[in-house]
């Protein structure tokens, strides 16, 4: 089986002062590789070939085959990696916390540790009011970015 390990190192040398981050490698026990990366401007297909590309001349067909897919992780998937809740700083995420509870909000003050997000609250008899709340890491089960066809 084709070491996770290793294809990591292979992904951190083809990325290496780019500005691109991993957001995942998966690698099934068929040696289906799949590896996930994206930027703060987001990857270009040809950024994903490149990486693709450094992979394959790296990794000998001879003693395994495999198969290998490189691409940037779909709009519908959660965040992975704090470096997924920097690139999308400022803009409208939904999160569900470890205890089923949404909120969706202006994702904003991103560190190490959490956000915060600035939600909106009805207030019985009243008008919504925009709220902050902060929430730690550990605290999310999953965030996305959130939105709507107009």
């Amino acid at each position: 089986m084709i070491d996770k390990a290793e294809i990591e190192r292979l992904v951190r040398e083809a990325t290496e002062g780019s500005g691109i981050f991993i957001v995942g490698i998966r690698i099934t026990t068929s040696d289906r590789i799949t590896v996930l990366a994206d930027s703060n401007e987001g990857i270009t297909i040809e950024e994903c070939a490149a990486i693709h590309r450094h992979i394959e001349k790296n990794l000998d067909r001879e003693r395994e085959d495999y198969e290998l897919q490189v691409s940037s992780p779909g709009l519908d998937m959660p965040f992975v990696v704090p470096e997924q809740y920097h690139k999308n700083e400022g803009k409208k995420v939904e999160m569900v916390t470890t205890e089923g509870e949404r909120f969706t909000g202006l994702l904003k003050n991103v560190t190490p540790g959490g956000f915060e997000l600035v939600t909106e609250t009805k207030v019985r008899g009243k008008a919504s009011e925009l709220k902050e709340v902060s929430f730690n890491f550990d605290q999310v089960k999953s965030t996305r970015v959130f939105f709507t066809l107009k």
